[in-house]
């Protein structure tokens, strides 16, 4: 209790790494209002995607899987979250486009769309600063201005939705302290639209600069396990990485499930 008022802090144990679907799945999972999640997204004023989000058991613990489905195209091949710029060339990804600024979303239109939009101060703010800070990390791995990065069109609605989602679920439960035990990040590398990326992902490790955030690595697992959108949420809670106060009443329990199959 605090004047009054009762504190709610969410407790993460990240055994598998983090992403935007993990975080939202799991706030979902632990009680947030769906409806209300629906509701509040209309407020961002963009189509072209609905959300599924659906109970489903994976090594018989059940949980929520949450995802974004776009109604054209896929979702960029690329890492979650990745930018995207259209310099001297193009990649190529399974469903070969050319990137031009066409079918881009600059960090300004991001960052123009959220504030336009009817959704409450606090997602505005904490969205606007995720995205912000993915920018920056995508920029200094690409070794250009922010101004200069894109999202791909259909990736951009992707993580706008994961992002603008987790800051209407933590707002809607009240959340207000996030603590958590070290992540865990997977090894090896992964192929993306750049190439091969080493794990963890270069925007990934941009991510961590001037962090303490404690990461562990498992080296049995050969594939990414935190995405840049999981890493710059849970920085964008400011979280504490110690133990449950003994005095907390532990209120619900939830899981929110990732993408990827590890076995773990």
């Amino acid at each position: 209790q605090s004047k009054g008022k009762l504190m709610t802090s969410l407790f993460l144990e990240p055994f598998s790494g983090i992403s935007g679907d993990m975080l939202n799945g799991l706030l979902v999972d632990l009680g947030a209002d769906v409806e209300l999640l629906h509701t509040e997204l209309e407020k961002l004023g963009v189509d072209g995607f609905h959300l599924h989000v659906h109970r489903v058991a994976k090594s018989a613990i059940w949980g929520t899987d949450f995802d974004v489905h776009l109604h054209h195209g896929e979702k960029d091949t690329g890492i979650e979250g990745d930018f995207d710029h259209d310099h001297e060339h193009h990649h190529d990804h399974e469903h070969h486009h050319d990137h031009s600024h066409a079918d881009a979303r600059s960090y300004a239109d991001i960052h123009d769309l959220i504030v336009a939009s009817q959704l409450s101060p606090f997602v505005k703010d904490r969205s606007l600063a995720v995205f912000l800070d993915i920018a920056k990390a995508e920029a200094a791995v690409h070794n250009m201005p922010v101004e200069q990065i894109h999202f791909h069109e259909i990736g951009a609605i992707d993580s706008i939705v994961d992002i603008v989602s987790f800051f209407i679920l933590v707002e809607s439960l009240g959340i207000d302290t996030v603590y958590s035990t070290p992540l865990t990040e997977g090894s090896g590398t992964i192929s993306v639209a750049h190439g091969e990326m080493p794990v963890p992902v270069p925007a990934v490790m941009q991510l961590r600069k001037e962090t303490t955030i404690p990461i562990t690595q498992d080296f049995t697992v050969k594939t990414e396990l935190i995405t840049p959108t999981g890493l710059a949420l849970l920085k964008a809670m400011d979280p504490i990485f110690e133990p449950i106060p003994s005095h907390f009443a532990i209120q619900s329990v939830g899981y929110g499930f990732g993408k990827r199959d590890t076995g773990k």
